[in-house]
């Protein structure tokens, strides 16, 4: 079932930001995923007006997911994160479709 990972990052420094940005779309992909959104436009509809940027990414399920988000290259790839931004990271499972 489908999964995606949701990231709330708020950068401290949206220029060196760029390099995690740069080193992470080819590491989705090798592990089965996708973007779905990736720090466009927010509208805040309802709760507290959202600030951080927001990207979504979807995997073909949860276990690829978690691969991706523990694999050598991810691991190395958040350290360009470090004192650039602060992140909140979660994966979620999708629903089946009511065809499935």
């Amino acid at each position: 079932m489908t999964a995606y990972i949701i990231i709330r990052i708020n950068a401290v420094d949206p220029q060196l930001l760029k390099n995690y940005q740069t080193a992470t779309p080819p590491i989705v992909e090798q592990y089965g995923g996708r973007f779905i959104a990736r720090g466009g436009p927010v509208v805040t509809l309802e709760g507290p007006t959202e600030s951080q940027r927001i990207v979504s990414i979807e995997f073909p399920d949860l276990s690829h997911a978690e691969t991706f988000y523990h694999c050598l290259e991810y691991t190395q790839a958040r350290k360009l994160r470090e004192g650039v931004a602060v992140a909140e990271i979660i994966a979620v499972e999708g629903m089946m479709s009511p065809s499935q």
